[in-house]
């Protein structure tokens, strides 16, 4: 006997073979860190002449490796390989031109390989809501093949397939599971309303299931059973998807699941009366590479979306000021929305900071996941888990850090002033802190913390965290003269070599001024242990934390740094014994 999820399946996908559309590559991962990674390429010598050299593919890869954003291979068909995925992500928001194709012919709308106009502009972008306009305008574009003759968006379906859904039910919430079943395999030639049924369908069946983790496995196989290809795709694209998705701006995170920003809704609407074109192949990639027409683009449309933003401010009493720009042209009313959105970031990101502390066993399991460092999840609930991607690991433990000091709370200065690298809407890493500053610095009422920390565990630590640490360090130390600056390092492993720097902790300033630094040295799960041992006492103070850190401080005296570090273990592991 069939059960409701064979039936229901069956009847929207009527025996035809399911294909699952993807928007990036599962080797470039995350979009949000295409701008450093296009800049090196616009510079580089493959830059032109990517598309069928393994050599300039590799030597591109070689470039990416020296800023920290690639792993080079000395194989030079493995570092190609790196270079071509990034290539295809270019490609397919319209930064480059594309290479020939049968699609295309003989007939290129520029030199394959080199920057688009909507390239140029990505390029010259300098803030995250100014890139996340370059997705939206790169995504927009129907160009995904639906037939010989007709195109259509899978941003653009995604986005009416959330509208159908808010239709029928009052809200546009999609969950993981009905996302990666249910529209990253669909497209517009289903009938949407067997989509939204299936949707409610799967939701109404999970809702009463005893094991979610179990139903979602069954899921997925039930809905596999018309795919010829691995059932992991469903994850792994989805993940890919949901990411490529939420990089627009237009769309953000529910839970794992993916819905519409509130205040584009208007938008939205103007949108999905694209999703398909039947208008030859040249012309719409022309259309990208030029960067697709935004409903924003007209002045009234602007105005519009400028007061979806007042009114959300106004909403959560939020006082903000704005340009004083007149409102008779779309570049001053865009000016005014990127201020209101500014203003509305910054309070959203306080009532972040402010669920931290509920969120500590989260927090403490991303700390985990970075220690094992190898990819896999952990569970943390019945319908919940937390993962870090290895190739992001580096800005997570800076985000995980930073959340962890949110969650200790009474910070002076504001979540934003804390940290050194970017996040998104979704308050996830964009990249690592760049090196002109500390990674973390944290104000209190009687002191402040200057927080470094990295996944190296190597020799060559002390060589890269040694002496910005201590410059870093030693600028708050100057700047602070009025209360105490305590300098925190945190890795998986602390090289002797690092640690006898930090013990020293000795710099000369401009003025050859002789500065004492307090730095003490953790491994992560000295932190993260500690971590968990205040929140299960009802230990959580930053007094608490500021005592263990002099306590090691005074540790250090008649000692070298092996035994340095045994003593701050020993520690750490007697305040958590007492």
């Amino acid at each position: 006997m069939e059960t409701t999820l064979e039936t229901g399946f069956k009847n929207l996908f009527e025996k035809n073979q399911i294909n699952i559309w993807t928007i990036g590559n599962t080797g470039a991962r995350n979009p949000l860190r295409l701008p450093g990674v296009f800049s090196i390429y616009t510079q580089s010598q493959s830059y032109g002449h990517l598309a069928n050299s393994k050599e300039n593919q590799a030597r591109f890869t070689h470039d990416l490796s020296l800023h920290g954003l690639a792993n080079y291979s000395d194989k030079i068909s493995t570092a190609a390989i790196i270079a071509r995925k990034f290539r295809y992500v270019f490609e397919k928001f319209g930064f480059i031109y594309p290479e020939k194709n049968k699609k295309l012919g003989n007939k290129l709308p520029g030199p394959a390989d080199t920057i688009t106009p909507l390239g140029k502009t990505f390029l010259a972008a300098e803030t995250l809501d100014a890139q996340q306009e370059c997705y939206l305008r790169g995504l927009i574009t129907p160009i995904e093949t639906l037939s010989d003759s007709n195109f259509f968006s899978p941003l653009l379906w995604t986005i009416k397939v959330l509208l159908a859904l808010e239709k029928r039910t009052g809200s546009c919430d999609l969950s993981y599971i009905e996302f990666v079943t249910c529209v990253q395999t669909t497209s517009p030639n289903y009938d949407i309303d067997k989509i939204i049924d299936m949707i409610l369908s799967i939701r109404d069946l999970r809702k009463n299931a005893v094991n979610k983790k179990k139903f979602d496995k069954t899921t997925k196989e039930t809905v596999a059973k018309n795919y010829d290809k691995k059932i992991h795709n469903f994850d792994d694209y989805g993940d890919l998807n949901i990411r490529y998705l939420v990089c627009t701006g237009i769309l953000k995170r529910a839970g794992r699941g993916i819905t519409i920003v509130s205040e584009y809704k208007d938008i939205a609407k103007e949108l999905v009366k694209g999703v398909t074109s039947s208008d030859s192949y040249m012309d719409l990639v022309v259309q990208h590479c030029n960067g697709a027409k935004l409903p924003q683009d007209n002045l009234q449309t602007a105005i519009k979306l400028m007061k979806n933003y007042q009114n959300a401010l106004k909403s959560n009493n939020v006082k903000y000021s704005i340009p004083p720009l007149s409102l008779d042209t779309v570049k001053n009313v865009n000016t005014i929305i990127s201020s209101l959105k500014s203003a509305l970031s910054k309070f959203n990101e306080d009532q972040y900071a402010l669920r931290q502390k509920e969120e500590w066993f989260e927090i403490y399991n991303y700390m985990l996941c970075l220690i094992k460092n190898n990819g896999h999840k952990r569970s943390i609930g019945a319908d919940k888990y937390v993962q870090v991607p290895t190739s992001e690991a580096a800005s997570y433990l800076e985000w995980t850090t930073w959340r962890s000091f949110l969650a200790i709370d009474h910070i002076l200065n504001q979540p934003y002033e804390a940290r050194g690298f970017k996040i998104d809407q979704d308050y996830l890493p964009v990249g690592t802190a760049p090196g002109n500053g500390p990674d973390l610095f944290f104000e209190f009422k009687n002191f402040a913390l200057v927080i470094e920390v990295t996944m190296s565990t190597n020799s060559r630590q002390e060589a890269m965290e040694g002496e910005p640490v201590r410059r870093h360090v030693a600028d708050y130390v100057e700047k602070y003269s009025d209360k105490p600056v305590i300098g925190i390092f945190i890795a998986n492993k602390i090289d002797s070599n690092t640690a006898e720097t930090f013990r020293v902790g000795i710099w000369y300033a401009k003025n050859d001024k002789r500065l004492t630094l307090k730095i003490v040295p953790f491994t992560l799960t000295q932190f993260a242990e500690y971590f968990k041992y205040m929140f299960e006492n009802n230990k959580v103070t930053p007094e608490q934390v500021v005592q263990l850190f002099k306590e090691c401080l005074r540790a250090k005296d008649g000692k070298y740094a092996p035994e340095w570090k045994k003593a701050i273990n020993d520690i750490v592991q007697e305040e958590i014994n007492s």
